[in-house]
């Protein structure tokens, strides 16, 4: 019996002992794939840039207004511009009791989300707007609050120093057209 017993220990032994180079070649595995995978593709350096937006109102082509944005960022990440006013909205209330009434929060004002990439010589872009406004009280015909709202959203290639046209919208209520151009600059 202890001859069975000890024939089935070194049976276990030798196992274990063929097992583990096998195990430990399988654990370099995905180290040695990761390692080939990262040089195929080498990491590019990040360039950081500064980005100049501006927001142009027209009328009869002629410009009237204009607004301006500038954001630094990183090539390769998402940025954003956010500023505005957080404005109340009653959703449900009880006649003549405004202490019942129950409000939500809409927010007006100007978002920009900016991508950068570099793509060899290139450098594309990505940009999603919304620019909103509360309505003057002339134009209001509810006790709500009346939201004007332009959004402009595109993708483009870009040339450093040069401004480049996202996207142009004509308002439906006048003969106004709003452009919102970008313009790059490389950081040093």
């Amino acid at each position: 019996m202890q001859k069975i017993a000890g024939m089935w220990l070194v049976g276990i032994t030798m196992a274990l002992w063929c097992a583990l180079p096998l195990q430990a070649q399988e654990d370099t595995k995905p180290a040695a794939a990761d390692n080939k995978a990262k040089a195929e593709r080498p990491e590019r350096p990040t360039h950081a840039y500064r980005i100049d937006f501006s927001i142009a109102e027209l009328e009869d082509a002629k410009k009237i207004n204009s607004r301006h944005y500038s954001m630094d960022l990183n090539s390769g990440s998402w940025n954003e511009i956010k500023i505005g006013t957080r404005v109340p909205v009653v959703t449900e209330s009880i006649p003549n009791k405004l202490e019942v009434a129950q409000f939500q929060y809409v927010d007006v004002g100007t978002i920009i989300n900016c991508r950068l990439e570099e793509r060899g010589d290139e450098l594309s872009l990505e940009v999603h707007s919304d620019f909103s406004n509360i309505a003057s009280t002339s134009e209001q015909h509810s006790p709500q609050p009346i939201i004007r709202q332009i959004k402009i959203s595109g993708s483009t290639l870009a040339e450093a120093g040069k401004p480049v046209a996202i996207g142009a919208v004509d308002d439906p209520n006048s003969n106004r057209t709003f452009q919102l151009e970008a313009t790059v600059t490389r950081l040093k």
